[in-house]
């Protein structure tokens, strides 16, 4: 370990950074207020009014900041992607094009990758929207639109390494995503339709019939059968329960292992009983084409473990288990 190192000095510093980055983030808020608050709202209405991509460029710790914000917009319904600036001086140009948003992220306003290719840029029509902490910086004069990101001081002691000022950007850039977002009308739906593969997407995209039993699969027996023959068939079926069906197929009781437990401890004789006679009436159901995670909230709010499911007239078509949304990782 070094010599240098002190626990104390270490925590103190961390305190310091974060309310550093703090008060940064708060004079950035109070700037919204003013005049910093009409550039903010002009880029998004420009930003909304793209009919092409957002690019987001930056070099170095910027570039970092800025794929970050390229990623959030692109996941939150506007469409975008990162180009590094020297990568377009040399060919990377030819994937924008004048229906494209340019977002040019430099604290300085002078990095010689971006302002060698914001001309060529502002040439294609492209709108531009800049954020640097200098608003009288080449790029923001360039822009059509300058957000000011700038911070009274790093939070590095040396007050050189880009921390603050970071994170004002990055933090900014979100501002502008959840904007955008917003206006979009941009639902959970949608967020999902982009995170296939993320619980979020398991969630909101699984639907019923994506999960259900159906076919033999589904217990199932007539009012007029024996309560023997329906704990024979849910004994065979393994659902902790049978659905009642009438002569038609149209859904119209279940009951449950718990049914059975309550029956026996209220000293019940089971002899002679028709299932008919015992079945809980017009049980919970779902429609196959609702979201798995509807069948869930149901069974949450009702404290059940099984739906039916059926159709629009009624008819059973398959059954839920909630151990099926734990598999189906829904829940």
């Amino acid at each position: 370990m070094s010599e240098n190192f002190n626990a104390q000095r270490s925590l103190q510093l961390a305190a310091q950074t974060l309310q550093i980055e703090a008060d940064a983030l708060l004079a950035l808020k109070q700037r919204l207020a003013g005049e910093s608050g009409h550039s903010f709202s002009k880029a998004v209405a420009m930003l909304l009014q793209c009919e092409g991509r957002i690019v987001v460029s930056g070099v170095g710790k910027s570039g970092h900041v800025a794929r970050k914000i390229a990623a959030t917009l692109a996941s939150t319904g506007s469409p975008a992607l990162f180009i590094h600036p020297a990568e377009a001086a040399h060919g990377d140009l030819g994937m924008i094009k004048s229906i494209d948003a340019f977002i040019a992220i430099s604290y300085s306003g002078e990095a010689e990758e971006l302002t060698a290719i914001v001309p060529i840029i502002k040439r294609m029509g492209s709108p531009l929207i800049a954020m640097t902490g200098k608003p009288s910086s080449s790029l923001a004069q360039l822009a059509n639109v300058h957000l000011d990101i700038s911070v009274e001081k790093e939070a590095c002691p040396l007050n050189l390494a880009p921390t603050a000022s970071t994170t004002a950007t990055l933090a900014l850039g979100d501002a502008l995503a959840v904007a955008l977002l917003d206006a979009k009308g941009f639902r959970e739906e949608d967020f999902a339709r982009s995170h296939p593969g993320g619980a979020l997407g398991r969630r909101l995209l699984t639907l019923v019939r994506d999960v259900m039993r159906s076919g033999d699969a589904v217990p199932r027996v007539t009012s007029d059968q024996s309560l023997t023959a329906a704990l024979l068939e849910i004994s065979r079926k393994g659902m902790g329960m049978t659905t009642v069906v009438d002569n038609t197929g149209k859904s119209i009781g279940i009951f449950t292992d718990g049914d059975l437990r309550r029956l026996i401890e209220a000293g019940r004789s089971l002899n002679g009983l028709t299932i008919g006679e015992v079945m809980h009436k017009n049980p919970r159901s779902i429609h196959s084409n609702q979201m798995a995670v509807e069948a869930a909230r149901i069974m949450e709010e009702n404290r059940i473990n099984q739906l039916t499911v059926t159709d629009p007239d009624g008819m059973l078509i398959g059954a839920l288990h909630i151990h099926d949304l734990t598999r189906a990782k829904v829940i």
